[in-house]
């Protein structure tokens, strides 16, 4: 199937005045799967209703489930600004990489303005990180102590989404959350990520916790007593 030219008929049927609009996700990946939707990202004057500046929407069309996301252009930055600040910048990823449907110039200059903001990683403080540190140093002690089957499986998770996570902005990297931190998370070194990754898989609780352990290190260490949330 032609997605683009799909989407396109789609942008025509319910969003005409889309100036901008753009595929993104596994459809623009071309790893789409049998339950995959098609990602949709919309930017344009006017483009929404009620002083909306922004919306997420799931619309069947011709068959397939459309994902949009929808925009005004300040709608947008608003929302790329706070997804920025949030350090996963899932839309200004769809916008810099994805497949496009309509652009033109000002999709170009959005571009190359928003290609830049990714290109610097995220900005993390002093503070945000030693937060982060404190959470996993709970966590992991919870999970050293943990004798409970079900208490030590949510645990891992949640050790393994932290760290992972710490891993990344130590490293200047962008989060993300889902199926996209293991993706992020393989953009580091790949020794670093199957030791933190193939102990949580096989539910080895206390490999995983002696190699949390030496990231927590790397990152600083511990923090515990005297922290100020």
């Amino acid at each position: 199937m032609d997605y683009i030219q799909l989407a396109e008929r789609f942008v025509a049927a319910h969003f005409p005045i889309a100036s901008i609009a753009l595929i993104g996700g596994s459809t623009a990946r071309g790893e789409r799967t049998r339950t995959s939707d098609i990602d949709l990202l919309l930017i344009g004057d006017s483009l929404l209703t009620d002083d909306q500046i922004g919306a997420a929407l799931t619309l069947e069309f011709e068959g397939e489930v459309f994902e949009v996301f929808a925009y005004t252009p300040t709608g947008f930055t608003e929302w790329a600004e706070r997804s920025i600040a949030q350090h996963r910048p899932v839309i200004v990823h769809m916008l810099v990489e994805g497949v496009a449907v309509r652009g033109g110039d000002d999709l170009g200059d959005l571009r190359r303005r928003w290609s830049e903001r990714l290109d610097a990683g995220p900005a993390v403080d002093d503070h945000e990180l030693d937060f982060r540190r404190y959470v996993i140093t709970d966590v992991l002690d919870d999970l050293r102590d943990a004798s409970d089957p079900l208490e030590r499986k949510v645990l891992a998770a949640t050790l393994f989404e932290r760290t992972a996570e710490l891993m990344l902005l130590t490293a200047g990297k962008w989060i993300g959350t889902g199926k996209y931190l293991p993706r992020r998370l393989r953009e580091l070194p790949p020794e670093r990520v199957d030791a933190l990754a193939d102990t949580y898989l096989h539910g080895d609780h206390k490999t995983l916790a002696d190699v949390v352990e030496h990231e927590l290190l790397s990152a600083g260490g511990r923090v515990q007593v005297g922290f100020v949330r």
